[in-house]
């Protein structure tokens, strides 16, 4: 894993939004699968309602979007493997980790900040 310097820089994804209504979610999904064909270390951060990215079961009818929440799953084939949720987001929104499609690492909003500290580049979406 490496730049053309040959530097390994660590990026991080924060998904805060929920999938429909606007473009955030799945814009940031491309620019994930894009940074990943680099090589680079690559994890996702889902708070607040981004979250809700990761459910099972979602149904797109009536928004005219296509369903993106099986990319999900996919991830992996990419080499990212680092998906992190905050516990506090799923709590507050009536969810589990057993209601997400993919697994995750739920961390707290504590832990989330210290693994957002760790990154060379974080981008909020």
């Amino acid at each position: 894993m490496a730049d053309a310097g040959g530097v390994v820089k660590k990026f991080m994804f924060v998904n805060r939004k929920s999938p429909y209504g606007t473009i955030y979610a799945l814009e940031s999904l491309e620019v994930v699968l894009i940074s990943a064909a680099f090589d680079q270390d690559v994890s996702l951060a889902f708070l607040d309602d981004g979250v809700y990215e990761l459910t099972k079961g979602q149904s797109t009818k009536g928004v005219e979007m296509k369903n993106f929440s099986p990319t999900y799953r996919a991830l992996e084939g990419y080499d990212i493997e680092k998906l992190y949720v905050a516990q506090e987001s799923l709590e507050e929104r009536g969810l589990s980790e057993d209601d997400l499609l993919v697994d995750v690492q739920v961390v707290s909003r504590a832990e989330m900040a210290d693994l957002m500290a760790e990154q060379d580049v974080v981008l909020s979406f």
